[in-house]
């Protein structure tokens, strides 16, 4: 493998001509064979189903994606949580019904998009996969990235269906000469060197025992697949790699003459099933009388397969996010359906696997890592108006599709996407600004997170804005109303905010499922009529917890995240967005 420095140059010109390949084909009907048959696009529910289907009509009118394909929204069936596993078999079955027997002889990309991404709130509304990206005019958003980054898959593959997920990065570089294959049947992955710790967070192979080239490209067999394992497991499953007499990088990051052995595993990012296997797991499906667990495509599908799999992972629930009584037997049958099946795996040596998925991670990616940044061509201010930038703010700040006034301040590492912000406004360091209109005197604290929604209720269209600390944790819940003291705010006890807002905790103060009771479900956001005073009134709520001052709202309509997310007018944020875009494209024609 090359040094890292002669790693982030070839990623940088691989990375750029399939993106200038992708470009070409934007607003263009493509020819057979040229790019994907159908793209789906997975939701959670009818109301997030709708919001997708609005983004991609609009992408489509402005000519943003390639025509003559079919692109879908399928959403999950009603009821519990099925997973992304469940959710592809679900697909499998759509697919079925929309087009018959066709359906097997097409090459689709199955995108999961289908979660509230409770990790990173600013994607929760309109969805992970229209996560804007800085660069590209117009703004690239993940699903155009993840298009142009596959776009030589389709020609060099048999039918069936790529499975990837939303939040996600994979660039890599191979030979001039070399194309990736997915024409071998059974189920095919791609593989990225990684080290042990990331390892423990991913899907880990362990390699048939022939001896790895470390060629750019390379096609191999897996013995077994591990799901999220101790570094003690993939030692003792033969799956860590070792590079001998590596340079080591010093404390500046350069390489010395320090040389060391390196560890290291091949962890996975997506996988392709040939339309065999997808008939089978399709028959499965049919079989079931109903799904009421959350099956993992990875964890569930892939440590089944190639012949060191073995049953024991049916029975461990270590790394399930909600068991299911269900999900041991499915499991099991699971298991007893592809036993045997082949797990073929292409290595990519030059490769790096990006996860876009959480607050702290898009932070990083997007104003501090300067890989990615190299590799992808990010800009520090993209598609915006911010006139005499580097006077008043730092260059590490990240800038998307927004209007900011010339005298407004923005801290390094803040990323600030789809706003518009006045003369008066300064942003403390390392926050998440999005969709929001701060047009008065406003001091954004560090480690802040603020998202702007549209609602409506009543036929009518209101606003309400989340303010949150950016390491806020609204995945954690208590089943109590005696236990609440133990959820944060903001770093504070959400018991004490409580206190200082004039509300009582009781079950009307939670949405929902009242034996979950947590940040996600907490009525504490207040309803305003204009967008500004929605995020006025909310750091109004924010400053009185930092200086432990009274601010009452028991006389606001207050909302959940979650209901604010049931109330959400698509329609009306996208016309803010487009608002916004057409003034930029306005004020550029100007200039020129």
């Amino acid at each position: 493998m090359p040094a890292e420095a002669a790693l982030d140059v070839l990623l940088q010109e691989a990375t750029r001509r399939r993106l200038a390949k992708f470009d070409e084909l934007r607003g263009k009907v493509t020819q057979t064979g040229e790019f994907w048959d159908v793209v789906v696009i997975t939701a959670a529910d009818k109301k997030q189903e709708l919001a997708y289907q609005q983004q991609l009509s609009e992408k489509l009118k402005r000519k943003e994606l390639p025509l003559g394909v079919h692109y879908h929204v399928f959403v999950d069936p009603p009821g519990p949580k099925i997973g992304n596993g469940g959710s592809t078999l679900h697909v499998l079955q759509c697919l079925e019904e929309m087009y018959g027997d066709k359906w097997t002889s097409l090459t689709i990309i199955l995108i999961h998009s289908g979660g509230y991404s409770q990790r990173l709130p600013n994607a929760s509304a309109l969805g992970k996969i229209f996560t804007a990206l800085p660069f590209g005019d117009p703004i690239y958003q993940m699903l155009e990235l993840k298009l142009a980054m596959y776009i030589d898959f389709p020609t060099h593959m048999n039918p069936g269906i790529l499975i990837t997920c939303a939040d996600d990065i994979e660039l890599y570089s191979i030979g001039a000469t070399e194309v990736i294959k997915f024409d071998k049947p059974g189920f095919t992955a791609l593989a990225h060197p990684s080290d042990l710790t990331i390892g423990t967070t991913h899907g880990v192979f362990v390699l048939d025992s022939s001896a790895l080239s470390e060629k750019e490209l390379e096609y191999k067999s897996c013995h077994h697949f591990l799901h999220k394992p101790n570094i003690e497991k993939m030692h003792q499953s033969g799956a860590v790699c070792i590079r001998r007499n590596c340079s080591q990088p010093n404390s500046s990051g350069e390489h010395s003459d320090l040389k060391m052995d390196y560890e290291y595993v091949y962890t996975d990012s997506l996988f392709y099933i040939d339309h065999n296997i997808a008939k089978q797991l399709l028959t499965f499906f049919k079989q079931l009388d109903t799904l009421c667990c959350e099956i993992d495509a990875y964890g569930d599908f892939l440590q089944a397969l190639g012949p060191g799999a073995t049953h024991d992972y049916t029975k461990i629930t270590d790394n399930v996010t909600k068991e299911g009584s269900q999900l041991a037997e499915i499991r099991q049958k699971l298991f007893s359906l592809l036993k045997g099946t082949s797990l073929n795996v292409i290595v990519l040596n030059n490769s790096r696997f990006y996860h876009i998925g959480t607050t702290q991670e898009y932070l990083f990616h997007f104003t501090s890592d300067s890989k990615l940044k190299l590799e992808l061509g990010l800009l520090s201010t993209a598609f915006s108006i911010f006139p005499d930038k580097a006077e008043n703010s730092d260059i590490s700040a990240c800038i998307i599709q927004s209007i900011l006034d010339s005298r407004c301040v923005i801290a390094p590492a803040s990323v600030i996407e789809y706003s518009r912000l006045g003369p008066e406004v300064s942003v403390g360091t390392n926050s998440i600004i999005s969709g929001c209109c701060i047009s008065a005197n406003a001091d954004v604290p560090p480690n802040s997170f603020v998202s702007s929604l549209s609602i409506r209720v009543n036929g009518k269209v209101m606003y309400v804005s989340m303010v949150l600390g950016v390491e806020d944790n609204l995945k954690k819940n208590v089943k109590l109303l005696s236990d609440v003291h133990s959820l944060q705010f903001f770093g504070f006890s959400l018991l004490q905010c409580l206190d200082l807002w004039d509300l009582r905790v009781s079950d009307q103060l939670f949405s929902g499922d009242k034996t979950s009771l947590g940040l996600w479900t907490a009525r504490i956001f207040p309803v305003c009529s204009t967008l500004s005073d929605s995020v006025r009134v909310s750091l109004k709520m924010l400053k009185a917890v930092q200086n432990k001052s009274a601010f009452k709202l028991n006389g606001w309509k207050l909302l959940s995240i979650e209901e604010m997310l049931f109330y959400k007018d698509v329609e009306d944020m996208l016309k803010f967005r487009q608002q916004i875009y057409e003034e930029i494209t306005l004020q550029r024609h100007k200039e020129i």
